[in-house]
């Protein structure tokens, strides 16, 4: 695989990166930890240099759990994790990027990552509270002292993004965005464009949706996020499942599945654009790096953005608590 390079700051991957929440929470039981040791170095053996993961992930369990599959191959991936929360005595997380919270964050994630450097380090949600400024400062010193190479940001809106450039160039961003959900080109492209700042989409396949294995028959068990979002309910996923019938479409004729089409369309959005789509599964790893190798037509590309755009997907993207935290 072709490495991409996020924005002008030199920091390059591989096309598309490993989203890593999953091992941890939100898709059910947490798989044994052996198993994901062994699936995380296969996924290096299989070109993957770019692994997502953050604090709030169990929490610490996912750092952790990166920490030991990618020590013996430290130097040759790409490490980005996030800060941006605080914990009760029950693990119960609430926003806070206070300048201190963040040095302690940073230490406690170099422990459990067993790494001298963060190699790109994201503010997961932005805290209202403080001063973007602050947190771009903040994250300025740690990058001088030599604890973090690279400064992201994550669901922020397009004022904040312009004013923590300003103080520490920012190198990525990171939201969602798919053909399930398009609400980065209207504003927050455009100004990555400007700037010179990567962008890395999670969720690119609708949490699952466009990989064409969702009906409306598919049961979310305990500890699954999805049954808790508006869009995957009963009433809304059957409308929003119209999208992944002409998806498919465009998928048997190039001779590839529902998830490599929808990536494929995602790659070629922006050149400085790379997805984390996430998995527990080798089969299903191996199916998304494959979409770097489909090549989509003019009229393909034509044909899915009128499918996207004429198709109205159905409910929000969290619900109303989360969604509250995003910043636009």
């Amino acid at each position: 695989m072709e490495p991409r390079i996020l924005g002008t700051q030199g920091l390059e991957v591989s096309p598309l990166g490993l989203g890593c929440m999953g091992m941890s929470q939100g898709y059910g039981p947490r798989p044994p930890r052996d198993e994901m040791v062994a699936f995380l170095r296969a996924a290096v053996d299989r070109g993957v240099t770019f692994f997502d993961t953050a604090e709030v992930y169990g929490p610490f369990h996912n750092e952790e759990l990166l920490g030991e599959a990618l020590e013996p191959v430290r130097d040759q991936v790409v490490i980005a994790t996030k800060f941006g929360f605080v914990f009760d005595e029950d693990d119960k997380s609430t926003v806070s990027s206070r300048p201190e919270h963040i040095r302690a964050a940073v230490d406690g994630s170099l422990r459990r990552l067993r790494t001298d450097t963060i190699d790109l380090l994201y503010q997961h949600r932005v805290d209202p509270q403080v001063p973007i400024e602050d947190v771009a400062g903040t994250v300025k010193e740690l990058i001088e002292a030599g604890k973090v190479r690279h400064f992201g940001l994550s669901e922020a809106g397009v004022d904040r993004i312009r004013r923590a450039h300003a103080v520490q160039p920012v190198t990525a961003l990171q939201s969602e965005y798919s053909l399930f959900w398009r609400e980065p080109e209207e504003q927050i492209l455009p100004v990555l464009d400007e700037l010179g700042i990567g962008f890395v989409p999670f969720s690119p396949l609708g949490r699952g949706a466009l990989t064409g294995q969702v009906t409306t028959q598919t049961e979310f068990g305990d500890g699954d996020i999805r049954a808790t979002l508006p869009r995957f309910q009963q009433e809304a996923l059957a409308a929003n499942l119209a999208l992944v019938d002409e998806v498919r479409r465009v998928a048997e004729r190039c001779d590839a599945t529902v998830g490599q089409v929808a990536l494929s369309w995602l790659l070629a959005q922006r050149p400085w654009l790379v997805p984390i789509p996430g998995t527990r599964s080798l089969t299903r790893l191996e199916e998304n790096l494959g979409a770097a190798a489909v090549e989509l037509s003019a009229d393909d590309l034509a044909e899915l953005d009128h499918a996207s755009a004429t198709i109205e997907v159905r409910g929000e993207r969290y619900p109303e608590a989360m969604q509250r935290m995003i910043d636009r």
